[in-house]
């Protein structure tokens, strides 16, 4: 199986997680293919970066075996830095698998906020003939609040990031990719609500190339999940209603999702303790298989979300997928659930 969204932190942040710990894991849980996100410690924006990172990355594939690391490489407004990440991209592809742009900020401050230095993204992207995926954390800064949070409550995260401000941001992604015509694919990561899922189908019906991945906690879980402090049910973009969450679901079973995407991002509970962003993704991907099963997913539905999809839409053979047994993903759970200090499923089924 593949997981095109994970952040393993490692370097500045080894305290939180390696990247010997995360391929590990997920290689237990049955995953074949991580794509690791660049807003590290230092963030992957320079050539020489990228380079330490990946052969950190092969030292432990290596020693693990069995599991295939990938780079995105984050984008800046500067077109000397685009140009330098095209280029390592098409020395290095697969391995560096794609482009990844935050029009807001999220953990590691990479954010592009402003239409202008979005646009000057994607025009330089252009100019260099890029024809991959650019990835997009989108919600829009204009349209955050970030003075409705309140410190250690995290439902009121939702307040302060709303869906509305993710809608616009994918309304702006859009129309400047059909402005300059982009030639690659534009990839709208961890939706989150309805009315985003609706856009993005309206826009691949019109012909854009465009997918959406979506995530087991937006999938699973609603903000109300939120109130459970010891669960620390606080990412961007924040768990939604439950009307968006049914949404969601139904969008996975009826094929519009292209993949599941866990967006895996580990802290330590003081992290947590202090407001940081992200949760471990692994036991959630393998709940969120059991999950899709229970609701009438057929085995060639799983496959597409968990693999062959990114296969077609990277455009490289990743190899066969293979969904794990109901008996193996419950193991799964269990170890993946044992590898992090907290877990943010822990009243999923209460």
């Amino acid at each position: 199986m593949i997981d095109p969204h994970v952040h393993l932190r490692d370097w500045n942040q080894r305290d939180k997680e390696t990247i010997m710990h995360g391929l590990s894991v997920a290689k237990r849980i049955g995953y074949t293919h991580l794509f690791d996100m660049p807003n590290t410690s230092p963030a992957i924006t320079e050539r020489s970066i990228a380079i330490k990172r990946l052969e950190l990355a092969r030292a432990a594939e290596d020693k693990i075996g069995g599991i295939k690391y990938h780079l995105y490489l984050g984008l800046t407004e500067s077109k000397e830095q685009v140009e330098e990440m095209v280029k390592l991209y098409n020395e290095y592809f697969p391995t560096v698998i794609g482009l990844k742009l935050f029009a807001g900020q999220s953990t590691g401050n990479m954010g592009i906020v402003s239409i202008e230095g979005q646009r000057k993204v994607f025009s330089a992207l252009k100019d260099c003939s890029y024809s991959g995926v650019v990835a997009a954390h989108a919600e829009k800064e204009d349209l955050l609040l970030p003075e409705l949070y309140k410190s250690g409550s995290f439902v009121t995260h939702a307040l302060s990031r709303p869906s509305i401000a993710e809608v616009e941001s994918i309304r702006d992604l859009t129309s400047i990719v059909k402005d300059i015509d982009f030639d690659g694919t534009l990839h709208i990561a961890h939706i989150s609500t309805l009315q985003s899922i609706k856009l993005v189908k309206e826009l691949k019906n019109s012909g854009l190339r465009i997918t959406m991945g979506a995530t087991p906690h937006h999938s699973l879980l609603t903000n109300q999940a939120a109130k459970f402090k010891d669960s620390y049910l606080k990412m961007n973009p924040p768990l939604r209603t439950s009307k968006d969450r049914e949404y969601l679901i139904k969008s996975i079973l009826d094929g519009t999702i292209d993949w599941i995407e866990s967006d895996h991002a580990p802290h330590t509970l003081g992290d947590k303790e202090g407001g940081a962003s992200g949760i471990p993704g692994f036991s959630g991907l393998l709940i969120l298989i059991n999950y899709l099963r229970e609701k009438g997913a057929s085995e060639a539905l799983l496959k597409k979300l968990f693999g062959e999809r990114a296969s077609s839409i990277f455009g490289y053979d990743f190899g066969e997928i293979s969904i794990p047994s109901k008996e193996v993903v419950e193991e799964g759970i269990r170890y993946a659930r044992s590898e992090y200090p907290f877990d943010p499923y822990k009243h999923f089924y209460t």
